[in-house]
């Protein structure tokens, strides 16, 4: 089992910067795929960016430029910087680990970008 912790979220401007934090319970990053997700009130939750094991990243199309995802593995924390942060980025951000056999979930952050 994995316990994964957010944190981070808030209310920004639009414009504005927020970094959200993702600390696992244990060292999993030689092991898992781990991502930021986000949902919208009403929609489904979509991928907005990933990093593997290896340290590539991935980046949804409507964040990239704006978005980057890092980890510290000393920490077992992930990171998600957003900048120029705008209305569309409004949702609740989870975090992922994705394993071969097992995926953990976060509880999810708010981030609203409201002037």
């Amino acid at each position: 089992q994995v316990l994964l912790v957010e944190a981070g979220g808030g209310l920004v401007q639009p414009g504005g910067s927020l970094r959200l934090s993702c600390t696992a319970s244990r060292s999993i990053f030689s092991s898992f795929v781990m991502g930021w997700y986000r949902q919208a009130p009403g929609k489904q939750r979509d991928m907005v960016a990933s990093i593997t094991i290896g340290g590539s990243t991935n980046y949804a199309d409507s964040v990239k430029g704006r978005f980057t995802i890092s980890r510290d593995d000393a920490s077992n924390t992930v990171y998600l910087q957003m900048n120029v942060l705008k209305p569309e980025d409004t949702a609740v951000y989870y975090c992922n680990a994705k394993g071969v056999l097992f995926g953990y979930w976060g509880q999810g952050t708010q981030v609203t970008g409201s002037s």
